[in-house]
């Protein structure tokens, strides 16, 4: 018996040296935790990159929307149609709202008083996806009656690349946060007025 102990020591000595050594040897072990931990890390990294281009879009949308509305209450976009007035404004989102802009919902509204604007959004949306309202496009920059009070509202679906669990900037079922900027106010008189 003993004489078979001693032969399988022999035979799995080698065996057993090499799982030890295997198991004391520290190279590449920078490399296995990298491998490791590289998912996460870069996960991150692109999620602090996607919030902060939202946050940049949306405030991008909102100042597009400042500057086109300020055509509008000083007459300047009387004679605008809606593709004009898209056309205006998106000069001023330096393209981070798509090519073209042509995803962005634009309405120019005549209101009656202040107390009537509308916050609807122009979308409907189902269990899996949203798509925009038909026929809520308009415009009407309010040159028919004198210090109108005007409403101009644009809103844009915003894809998101990034969509975890706890970390998840959608509004949207479909993996897309809706951003939009509205401004309210009463023209300024011009022309006629």
């Amino acid at each position: 018996m003993s004489a078979l102990l001693s032969a399988t020591r022999r035979l799995l000595h080698p065996a057993l040296a090499r799982v030890h050594a295997f198991a004391r040897d520290e190279r590449g072990v920078t490399a296995v935790e990298f491998g490791i931990l590289a998912l996460p890390f870069f996960t991150i990294i692109l999620a602090i990159l996607q919030t902060a281009i939202l946050f940049l879009a949306t405030q991008v949308l909102d100042s597009a929307v400042e500057d086109a509305a300020r055509r509008v209450r000083t007459g300047e976009a009387q004679s605008y149609t809606i593709d004009q007035f898209r056309s205006y404004m998106c000069g001023y989102t330096f393209g981070l709202l798509g090519s073209g802009c042509t995803d962005v919902q634009i309405k120019v509204q005549v209101l009656s008083s202040f107390t009537n604007v509308t916050t609807a959004v122009p979308q409907s949306c189902s269990s899996s996806t949203c798509t925009w309202t038909a026929g809520w496009q308009a415009y009407d920059s309010g040159s028919s009656s004198c210090r109108a009070v005007m409403q101009v509202s644009a809103y844009y679906r915003y894809p998101l690349l990034v969509v975890l669990p706890y970390f998840n900037l959608k509004n949207q079922p479909d993996n897309y946060r809706l951003i939009g900027g509205i401004r309210v106010f009463r023209n300024e008189p011009y022309g006629a007025c």
